[in-house]
């Protein structure tokens, strides 16, 4: 899980832990090394050893599927997490983006699944700049891609989280 600009995963952690919970999902979620991701900013660096660091942990202590390993986010968290899922395509098999703003530099391995949903009424990431973009140019890359488009401003409402795990599981 990875949060927004100036957020934390602390704050953003809630937005998925029961859904995890009530379908046995482990989530593993930490926070940018600054107040917001590294290649959102500019370029790959120390959020991405730190989270090197922090799966490499989780991998050594709990028996992970390795069919079925997401990079998830929103707002700045999305957008890096379609960098990273898409950059190491080969680790992770899906991705969920919530109110993306854009893809930083990737060099593309693997084909992961990715979804992505965005609130048409967004004030923060307007949708005509952002999913809007970004969701024609994945599938132009082929990649599959499961898009939401739903009444509202900034936010993932519960609703589309659950639609959201759901589609991971399936």
């Amino acid at each position: 899980m990875l949060h927004g600009a100036g957020g934390s995963a602390r704050r953003e952690l809630p937005r998925l832990r029961a859904l995890a919970d009530h379908h046995a999902v482990l989530l593993l979620a930490v926070d940018a090394r600054g107040s917001t991701w590294d290649a959102v900013a500019g370029r790959y660096g120390p959020d991405v050893a730190f989270l090197d660091r922090a799966l490499a942990r989780v991998f050594e202590r709990y028996a992970v599927d390795p069919g079925r390993i997401a990079a998830e986010g929103f707002s700045d968290g999305a957008s890096y997490a379609l960098g990273l899922g898409l950059t190491n395509g080969d680790l992770f098999t899906h991705i969920l983006a919530f109110s993306p703003g854009s893809v930083p530099p990737v060099e593309r391995h693997g084909a992961p699944a990715v979804f992505v949903a965005h609130g048409r009424d967004d004030e923060i990431l307007p949708i005509d700049l952002c999913s809007r973009r970004i969701v024609p140019e994945l599938e132009r890359r082929r990649y599959a891609v499961r898009y939401v488009e739903f009444d509202g401003p900034h936010i993932v409402p519960p609703t589309i989280a659950e639609q959201a795990v759901r589609w991971f599981l399936r």
